[in-house]
């Protein structure tokens, strides 16, 4: 896996990086439209975002309508790390996933295969989105982090950019269909960290102590 010289490397050319996919750039003006209108999408924090790839923006998850936020809120293309039962939710997404350029892991194992495509993704001047909680809180409350995004932060060197998402839990709490009833919805970006595997004792600690960091930055914007 590549390390931290050679996504900071990268840095100086992320806006080199390869356009977004055309689904992406198709459907994101459109659905940030109704977001404004329907939901009163409110952003914060854009001033924390790099002005380009690579970084990781790291939220709190409660349903398919974090993305659907993150994905018009964030100026640059992410390209989010799915679950399985997100990825295959119908026979239409996989397809749909693909054309937006997310990639699959699986919470229920070591996923090695995710983590090395989403290094990869981000040694190409690409913006990774991911839910450190792993599957949605049902609870409406912020839940314990998995060491994935530290993983994926220790071995990058990328900026990590907290999020804190506000709504979306109440607009389809009990609901049927996925269609969410109209409550306003909201993202906070936090200032950026940058992690480093130098001087770290042992790898397990160091995982622990970045995806509490991290988990802190989010609880931090949600509070």
């Amino acid at each position: 896996m590549a390390g931290p010289t050679a996504l900071a490397a990268n840095r100086r050319v992320a806006h080199e990086a390869s356009p977004a996919p055309f689904l992406y750039r198709a459907l994101r003006g459109p659905v940030r439209r109704a977001l404004a209108r329907w939901f009163d999408l409110s952003i914060e924090g854009l001033e924390h975002l790099p002005a380009g790839g690579p970084y990781l923006i790291a939220a709190n998850h409660h349903n398919y309508l974090d993305g659907v936020v993150l994905g018009v809120a964030a100026p640059e293309p992410i390209s989010f790390l799915v679950m399985p039962r997100v990825w295959r939710a119908t026979p239409l997404h996989p397809i749909l996933h693909r054309h937006l350029g997310s990639i699959p892991i699986d919470l229920g194992r070591a996923d090695v295969s995710a983590l090395r495509r989403a290094l990869r993704t981000l040694e190409a001047g690409k913006v990774i989105g991911i839910f450190p909680e792993g599957p949605f809180s049902v609870r409406g409350r912020l839940e314990p982090g998995l060491p994935g995004v530290a993983l994926l932060a220790l071995r990058s060197g990328v900026p990590v950019i907290p999020a804190g998402i506000r709504g979306t839990y109440e607009a389809l709490a009990g609901r049927r269909g996925y269609i969410p009833r109209r409550v306003p919805l909201g993202v906070r970006f936090g200032p950026a960290r940058c992690f480093s595997q130098d001087g770290a004792h042992g790898r397990r600690s160091a995982r622990l102590n970045v995806t509490r960091r991290i988990m802190d930055d989010i609880a931090a914007l949600l509070s």
